[in-house]
């Protein structure tokens, strides 16, 4: 299915990160400009704010692509999800996710509250049949290639039936996401010998086996693998996912000002620092988060993606490009067919 202007529309709640809108401006006209983005796009916040914007920017030329739905409430990052969902019904989140269960957008991306948007979309949206419960997934730097890591925080507390529909959602995202036709599924578990980690890994790792075939299932992966790009998908539960995603992210943050401190430490070194300037630059694009912004809620009816709350205008940019790799790809049907495969082979009814 390919994407055009006409087929494709997403919803973008423009409140909701920590930056305001004008940031949302910016990462739009990166995308059409930069990006060539060939989507339709709802606008989702406060209308008469939203226009002073678009002027300023003169996105003009895009004024058929571009349209504007006020919403006068915004869920802070700090509010508990449900309440904030029931009190909110005229926020940005919360009418950006009503425009994609009526049928006026194909996505939804949005950098706000992650526990209302989960929570608001679930309930909006509803599971795949098949699928127990949806999972976060994002996409990591590696030495090769990037790859997928599903959950990264969805279910802190997961069954091995849901590691398996994880495999699956996170295979079919590799696929759209990184065009990979054949992605390769690893278990992220703390030896590669058999039998070696707990009993969900165990038994995940034993599920996974059977629907060899489903997907392209190479086995169980250690963390100190996970950099070497020779998998597309790394499986674990949101609680394990969560702490390697945020771990490494502190990682590189550290390197990144350590190196700095250590280049500008005396004269010698600024000089040197200087003349490798346009590699220290590649690096950071190549490892930092920006070119693969956004977090899709896989497996639920809809198409949402959940971008950092501080993402600058280049996150937001290509989270938008990923929203439409998504709905190009037709993820959802292709996550059905083989979520049913799965479910039949391992004998399990959700």
């Amino acid at each position: 299915m390919g994407v055009s202007a006409v087929n494709c529309t997403i919803a973008v709640d423009t409140m909701g990160g920590d930056l305001g809108p004008t940031e949302f401006i910016r990462g739009l006209f990166y995308a059409l400009e930069e990006l060539d983005l060939q989507c339709k796009f709802i606008f989702v916040g406060k209308e008469r704010l939203l226009e002073r914007l678009l002027k300023v920017r003169n996105l003009s030329e895009y004024a058929d692509r571009i349209t504007l739905h006020n919403a006068t409430q915004v869920i802070g990052m700090d509010e508990k999800p449900i309440q904030a969902l029931k009190s909110k019904k005229d926020s940005s989140m919360v009418q950006a996710l009503s425009l994609l269960k009526d049928g006026h957008a194909q996505a939804v991306v949005s950098c706000g509250n992650t526990g209302a948007l989960m929570a608001g979309g679930t309930l909006r949206m509803r599971p795949l049949e098949g699928v127990e419960r949806p999972a976060l997934a994002t996409i990591v730097p590696s030495r090769k290639a990037p790859y997928v890591l599903i959950d990264v925080g969805a279910n802190p507390e997961s069954h091995a039936v849901n590691l398996v529909h994880n495999a699956v959602l996170g295979s079919n995202y590799a696929k759209a996401a990184l065009g990979c036709i054949n992605p390769r599924v690893a278990l992220l578990t703390i030896g590669t010998e058999e039998g070696k980690g707990n009993t969900l890994i165990n038994q995940t790792h034993g599920l996974l086996q059977k629907i060899n075939g489903v997907i392209n299932y190479v086995g169980p992966i250690e963390g100190f693998q996970l950099f070497d790009g020779d998998v597309d998908v790394v499986v674990c539960d949101g609680f394990v996912g969560n702490i390697v995603l945020k771990s490494s992210e502190a990682v590189f943050s550290f390197i990144s000002s350590t190196m700095k401190e250590e280049l500008l430490r005396n004269t010698k070194r600024k000089i040197g620092a200087a003349l490798s300037a346009s590699a220290f630059k590649d690096m950071k694009v190549r490892l930092g988060p920006d070119q693969h912004a956004g977090a899709p809620l896989l497996g639920l009816k809809g198409n949402i993606l959940k971008s950092h709350g501080s993402s600058n205008f280049v996150a937001i940019g290509n989270a938008l490009r990923i929203a439409q790799e998504i709905i190009k790809h037709d993820m959802i049907d292709s996550i059905s067919q083989e979520i049913n495969q799965a479910n039949a082979l391992i004998k399990v009814s959700v």
